[in-house]
């Protein structure tokens, strides 16, 4: 993997934790973790739009986002589905002892 590829997911991916945390935080909170959470909302849109448009628009960082994007899917999926096939595999051992 390209370290642009690598910085990439890393990014997107610390981007939309930060946005999901911070849509969490803000609404569920109150007072001060209301106020916390706006923030991690705005942290996560400033850090994903602002890769997005260096990625996506300029020639700063020449990366094909839509393709980086599609294999970290395609990846995650792949992991998911090992892990409930070994959890599948293991409750079925459980269960047969």
């Amino acid at each position: 993997m390209e370290w642009e590829a690598f910085v990439s997911i890393l990014l997107m991916v610390f981007a939309l934790m930060m946005v999901i945390a911070g849509v969490f935080t803000a609404y569920f909170g109150s007072g001060r973790s209301r106020l916390i959470g706006i923030v991690l909302l705005l942290i996560g849109l400033v850090i994903g739009v602002m890769w997005t448009v260096l990625a996506g628009f300029t020639d700063i960082i020449e990366i094909e986002l839509g393709d980086v994007i599609w294999d970290a899917f395609l990846n995650i999926l792949a992991g998911l589905i090992g892990i409930l096939a070994a959890i599948g595999v293991f409750l079925l051992a459980i269960m047969k002892a």
